[in-house]
């Protein structure tokens, strides 16, 4: 058990949300469909779990040859403020990159044998899903691709997180795809990419130091950052708009504009950091869940996570929308 305990606090379970959220909204978006499957819905929703921890591990192994921990207390030593924490467990020797790599197969293991209840629920057409899955999440930090490397890591987000994810799990348990979740798999995959952009603004010069490009880089200075950002920040609520102004949505889905403010605020702490502004780290109950937030302030690393666990709270928020209106007007 202590093993167990060991390898998931070290595949940070903190990044679950991520895929939990959408997943288990796809499910609910897709309840009391023809031909839903509870055996498709646990298997898929256990399956992504496992994937998704898989390749947390593993994007701390390529990390690791890259020697990005090195990289980032550079960074320190030459004053910059960066997000120092990186596979501690591996730096203090905790665990062998050997060891890692086991366990990143297990947990793949273990996500093929969900994905195969589901193929065995729903036939061949979920291996579509299921490698572009593979495919794509170990592209983002393996090669030859390294797309995560060459600042298409969003566009990785966006597809494994939002269309690819939420369109994989609403056929594993309908066995269709609907206009519904084509519309609201691509907002809620904006607003998980959201979350990676909004980190790699916050950690563009220690990655930049590593040789990892990011969007954020690619975007050049803070006023391209901050309209990215914004671009994002704003299009998922805009396309709920155009798809009840085109009748593929009920107006109810209008809602989620509810959660527009905490997204507007999000893009304004990122224009503070971004043009070396400091402003208090305050709590605020309209953020959300913040976890241990103490024990991030004694870590130093306050500044970093108030803004990673809004941009993660707002996609909680606007799902958890989604379902309570889906389930009232379907």
């Amino acid at each position: 058990m202590n093993t167990i305990r060991f390898w998931l606090r070290n595949a940070r379970p903190i990044s679950l949300p991520q895929s939990i959220i959408p997943a288990v909204t796809a499910l609910c978006l897709s309840f009391g469909e023809q031909h839903f499957s509870w055996i498709a819905a646990f298997a898929s929703l256990f399956g992504v779990v496992f994937l998704h921890l898989s390749l947390n591990l593993l994007d701390d192994w390529f990390d690791h040859r890259l020697g990005s921990a090195q990289a980032r207390q550079m960074v320190a030593n030459e004053g910059f403020r960066g997000r120092m924490v990186k596979y501690p467990y591996l730096t203090s020797g905790q665990a062998t990159p050997t060891q890692l790599l086991r366990v990143v197969l297990i947990l793949l293991g273990m996500a093929a044998a969900m994905g195969l209840i589901v193929f065995l629920v729903r036939g061949i057409a979920v291996l579509g899903w299921i490698l572009a899955a593979l495919f794509i999440g170990v592209s983002y930090s393996g090669g030859p691709l390294k797309l995560g490397f060459r600042g298409l890591g969003e566009l990785v987000i966006f597809l494994m997180f939002g269309p690819l994810l939420m369109t994989g799990v609403y056929f594993a348990v309908t066995g269709s795809v609907s206009s519904k979740i084509l519309w609201l798999s691509s907002a809620v995959g904006l607003l998980v990419t959201n979350i990676v952009y909004s980190h790699s603004v916050l950690d563009a010069i220690p990655d930049q130091k590593m040789g990892k490009k990011t969007m954020a880089h690619l975007m050049g200075g803070p006023k391209g950052q901050i309209a990215l950002s914004a671009f994002i920040n704003a299009v998922p609520y805009l396309s709920v708009l155009a798809a009840v102004l085109l009748g593929q949505l009920h107006w109810a889905y209008l809602l989620v504009l509810l959660v527009f403010p905490v997204s507007m605020w999000l893009v304004g702490s990122l224009y503070h950091f971004v043009n070396h502004q400091e402003v208090p780290i305050v709590i605020r109950p309209w953020m959300g869940p913040m976890g241990d937030f103490e024990s991030y302030r004694k870590a130093g690393i306050d500044w970093f996570l108030l803004r990673w666990l809004v941009a993660r709270n707002i996609v909680m928020m606007y799902c958890i929308i989604l379902i309570v209106v889906n389930f009232i007007v379907g």
